[in-house]
């Protein structure tokens, strides 16, 4: 008896596991993009083109070193050559609309890696929802992150919208600083963290910016940081369409 009850719960445990859904996506941030480090992005796109089983690549921001039309269009066509779908965060080095690049305009030229023509967007792989969450600033551009009310109001609509599925939310700014850089911290970020604190589902936030690899959890929700490429993260969510996935994040170098 004792031995086919075992069985059972081995079958039981196979079946969980079985159903369960595992996902890995790329982090790359701040490439700072211009002609003379073009060899080395595109050693970093070959590098990601050898990693497995990953279903899609983000750009969180600072993807070219100064907000030029054809700064820009020489990044994607590099960029292109990834072999997985890529999305795009912007920072604070990619628009200015004083130099011809306004957010609106670089959205022109990458529109097929935004959704909704949008810089705030959301996208869905493997029963996670991703939130693309906008801190940059096409007027006046600086360091400091700066998430307008009506993008934490669009951003706190769309969480409760899916209130049974995981949240990770992709961005350029780190609303939890990894360090003291008071120049590059977030401008008034008490409403993004009530944002974060008054929903259960959001399992990560991950962003780029301060130029270091740091990796925190606040109140439950893990806060990737990373620094710039050559360097990216392996970022794998295991049980990704369970309450309670686990996120692990690793940092690679091309080669």
């Amino acid at each position: 008896m004792k031995k086919f009850l075992s069985i059972i719960i081995l079958c039981f445990v196979v079946s969980i596991n079985a159903y369960a859904k595992d996902m890995r996506f790329v982090q790359i941030t701040d490439v700072k993009y211009d002609t003379a480090n073009k060899d080395n992005f595109s050693a970093l796109i070959r590098d990601v083109n050898k990693q497995k089983n990953v279903s899609f690549v983000v750009f969180t921001g600072d993807n070219i070193q100064k907000p030029d039309k054809n700064n820009l269009k020489s990044f994607l066509k590099e960029a292109d050559k990834l072999k997985k779908p890529y999305y795009m965060v912007l920072g604070d080095k990619d628009v200015n609309k004083h130099k011809k690049l306004s957010k609106k305009t670089y959205v022109k030229y990458a529109k097929k890696h935004f959704k909704h023509n949008n810089t705030n967007y959301l996208f869905e792989s493997n029963d996670v929802v991703f939130c693309v969450v906008d801190g940059s600033r096409d007027v006046f551009p600086g360091s400091a992150g700066y998430y307008k009310d009506s993008t934490l109001e669009w951003l706190d609509s769309n969480i409760a919208s899916y209130p049974n599925k995981n949240i990770i939310i992709l961005q350029h700014f780190p609303i939890i600083p990894p360090n003291n850089n008071e120049s590059y911290m977030t401008f008034k970020p008490e409403k993004y963290l009530e944002i974060l604190n008054g929903h259960k589902n959001i399992k990560a936030v991950i962003s780029g910016h301060y130029g270091v690899n740091k990796e925190q959890t606040v109140n439950g929700i893990v806060h990737i940081s990373t620094a710039p490429a050559p360097n990216y993260r392996i970022i794998d969510v295991m049980n990704c369409d369970t309450d309670n996935p686990e996120i692990w994040a690793e940092v690679k170098e091309a080669e």
